[in-house]
C-alpha cells in the first residue's frame, strides 16, 4: 500500500503535463469525414509519439480505408506493455475524433485553443473523449516510472467514434479480434458519473425511424381537393404513443428503467398558411430494453402504419435511419467490474454501482464478439456542449484509477 501511495503522490504532480497534453490533443483536430474533417492523422501521429517515449513492447496501427479520409484511411493505434499471453491485459480504449464545435459565438474562447480557468480545462475534445486519452497514457507513464510490477497494460486510441465506429472499433474487432483473450480486462472510459460511482454494463438498442407520409396538396381553401399529411402524422404519432404501453417491462439496471419511444425531428414542408401539405417527414427515436427484439418494434410500428394508411388514404413509408441492436450485458460480477469498483474505493473512497444506458458506445462491439466490457470515467457530461471542459483534480483520479488496476495483483 505503501508503494502505491507513493505512485499517488507522483500523479498528484501531473498538472502540469496534464495541461500541455490536453493542449497537444486539442490543437490537432480530429474530425471524421462526415463531420467535415480529413480524419484523425495528426493527433494518432503525436499519441504515437508519445506512445514511443514510453517503449512499449507492441506498437502499431490499423488502417481502416475510407477513401474520404486523408491518405485514404483512418488510423488506430495500439499499444502494449509487459504482454504476457498467458495472463489477461488490462486494456483502456478511447477516442480521437471529435465533434464540430458547432455556433462559435457560444464559445468563450477559441474551441481548438485550450483555456485554463482554475481546475478547468475548456476546448472542444478535452472530455470527450481526450479525457481518457490524457489519463489512460499517463496512468502508464506513472506505472512504469514507479519500478513497480505491472500486469500487462494495453492502450487502444480508435477513430470514428462519433459518426458509428465503422473505421474505428468495429472494423479493429471485427479484423483483430485475436488481439483480446476472454479473460482480458476491457475498459472504456466514455460515460460515468461526476463522483465516478457508476460503471456502465449495459446498453439499450438504439433504433432510429423515419416516417414519410404522403397525401395530396392543395389550397387550404378548398381541402376536400387534397389530403392533409399533418393529420396523419399527428395521428400516427398519438398512435405510436401506444408502443410505451405495448412495451412497458422495466429494469433497475437501466437508468431510465424502461425503453423510450420518442418523435423527435419534423422536417418543413409546406412554405406558407395557404396551402394544405401533400408530404410531411418526421423521425421517432427508440431506446429499448435488451429484453425485446428490435424487429418486434419495427412490426409493430408498421402495423400501426398500416391502420393510419388505411383510415386517411395516405401512403406511409418508413426507413430506418439507425440501428444498434443491444449485445448481452457486461455480468456485474465480472472480472473487469470487480476490479474497477476495487480501483474506485481505493482511489475515491466511494462505492461503485453498475447501470445500464440509453446512449450508446463503443462497448456493444466488444460486447458482440464476446468480450465484457466496461465503461467508466470520472465524468461530467458536458460532451458536445459549447465551452466544453473537463477537471484536472477528475483526470488526477482517473489517472490514479487506471494505474491501480494496472498495479492489481489480484488480477
Amino acid at each position: 500500500m505503501k508503494m502505491q501511495k507513493n505512485i499517488f503522490t507522483e500523479i498528484d504532480k501531473y498538472r502540469d503535463e496534464i495541461i500541455l497534453f490536453q493542449s497537444e490533443l486539442t490543437k490537432r483536430v480530429a474530425l471524421g469525414p462526415d463531420n467535415g474533417g480529413t480524419g484523425e492523422h495528426e493527433k494518432a501521429d503525436y499519441i504515437v509519439k508519445r506512445f514511443e517515449e514510453m517503449n512499449p513492447d507492441i506498437l502499431h496501427e490499423v488502417r481502416s480505408p475510407d477513401s474520404r479520409a486523408q491518405d485514404g484511411y483512418r488510423p488506430n493505434i495500439i499499444a502494449g506493455w509487459g504482454k504476457d499471453e498467458s495472463k489477461p491485459v488490462v486494456w483502456v480504449l478511447s477516442h480521437m475524433d471529435i465533434v464540430p464545435p458547432g455556433d462559435l459565438s457560444l464559445w468563450e474562447s477559441a474551441p481548438y485553443k485550450v483555456r485554463v480557468d482554475g481546475d478547468r480545462i475548456i476546448g472542444r475534445g478535452v472530455e470527450d473523449n481526450q479525457h481518457g486519452i490524457v489519463s489512460s497514457t499517463l496512468a502508464v507513464k506513472a506505472v512504469l516510472e514507479s519500478g513497480l510490477k505491472y500486469n500487462s497494460m494495453g492502450l487502444i486510441m480508435v477513430a470514428d467514434e462519433e459518426t458509428g465506429s465503422r473505421y474505428g472499433l468495429e472494423y479493429l474487432v471485427k479484423n483483430n479480434k485475436d488481439l483480446f483473450k476472454p479473460d482480458d480486462l476491457i475498459i472504456v472510459p466514455d460515460w460515468g458519473a461526476p463522483d465516478g460511482s457508476l460503471i456502465e454494463v449495459a446498453e439499450k438498442s438504439m433504433l432510429w425511424l423515419k416516417f414519410i407520409v404522403k397525401g395530396k396538396q392543395c389550397h387550404a381553401s378548398t381541402p376536400e381537393r387534397g389530403n392533409n399529411t399533418l393529420f396523419g402524422v399527428a395521428r400516427l404519432i398519438i398512435e405510436l404513443e401506444k408502443l410505451k404501453g405495448a412495451y412497458n417491462f422495466s429494469d433497475e439496471l437501466f437508468s431510465p428503467p424502461y425503453s423510450t419511444f420518442e418523435p423527435t425531428k419534423i422536417e418543413a414542408n409546406v412554405p406558407n398558411v395557404n396551402t394544405i401539405p401533400g408530404r410531411d417527414v418526421f423521425y421517432l427515436d427508440c431506446r429499448v430494453l435488451p429484453v425485446y427484439k428490435t424487429d418486434e418494434i419495427l412490426k409493430y410500428v408498421r402495423k400501426a402504419a398500416d391502420r393510419i394508411e388505411g383510415e386517411l388514404n395516405l401512403e406511409i413509408t418508413i426507413e430506418t435511419v439507425n440501428r444498434e441492436d443491444a449485445s448481452e450485458a457486461t455480468p456485474v460480477n465480472a472480472p473487469v467490474v470487480a476490479a474497477l469498483k476495487r480501483a474506485i474505493k481505493k482511489v475515491k473512497g466511494v462505492e461503485a454501482s453498475t447501470k445500464g444506458i440509453g446512449g450508446g458506445t463503443v462497448a456493444s462491439f466488444f460486447r458482440k464478439a464476446g468480450f465484457n466490457a466496461a465503461v467508466w470515467s470520472t465524468c461530467l457530461d458536458v460532451a458536445h456542449q459549447p465551452n466544453e471542459y473537463c477537471r484536472i483534480p477528475d483526470i488526477i483520479d482517473d489517472i490514479k484509477v487506471f494505474a491501480s488496476l494496472f498495479l492489481d495483483d489480484t488480477i
